[in-house]
């Protein structure tokens, strides 16, 4: 690959010899590439890849990514934080939903059936007391020899 570098002239400007004019010095006429390595080369020697964040990094790549590779990621990118959105949103209404049904119709049903359990048990103790009233008071039981278990003891 050949470059060519050709000089413009101003057609406004006035023609400006090509010596060194009176108070002009040779630095006045320096290149930009003389000037863009000189830049360059203070930037590598303060350059640490180690001062540098994964944000700036991520930054710098920008200009390698071409524009529509990046508008198409940055759409991907939000579908997808839309719809993690949506997802936690709707886990948590469900979540909600689920405890306030558990609290409004679980807990009553709960201590329902705790309370008819505390019944069922006073009603077997009462049984068992009013039986061994009536064998303290009647006796041995017919059929029943006293001193002798009855069968399955």
């Amino acid at each position: 690959m050949v470059v060519v570098v050709e000089e413009v002239q101003d057609e406004s400007a006035p023609e400006v010899s090509q010596g060194l004019g009176e108070g002009e010095r040779e630095s006045d006429y320096e290149t930009d590439s003389e000037v863009s390595s000189t830049f360059s080369d203070d930037i590598e020697d303060d350059f640490n890849p180690d001062d540098e964040t994964l944000y700036e990094r991520l930054v710098a790549l920008k200009d390698i990514v071409p524009p529509q590779t990046r508008s198409s990621l940055y759409r991907k990118y939000q579908t997808t934080t839309s719809w993690a959105s949506w997802t936690v949103q709707s886990t948590g209404t469900l979540a909600w939903w689920i405890s306030t049904s558990a609290l409004l119709v679980g807990l009553p049903l709960a201590l329902a059936i705790e309370d008819e359990t505390r019944v069922v048990q006073q009603e077997r103790e009462m049984q068992m007391q009013s039986q061994g009233q009536q064998q303290l008071l009647g006796g041995p039981q017919q059929g029943q020899q006293q001193g002798v278990l009855p069968p399955g003891f």
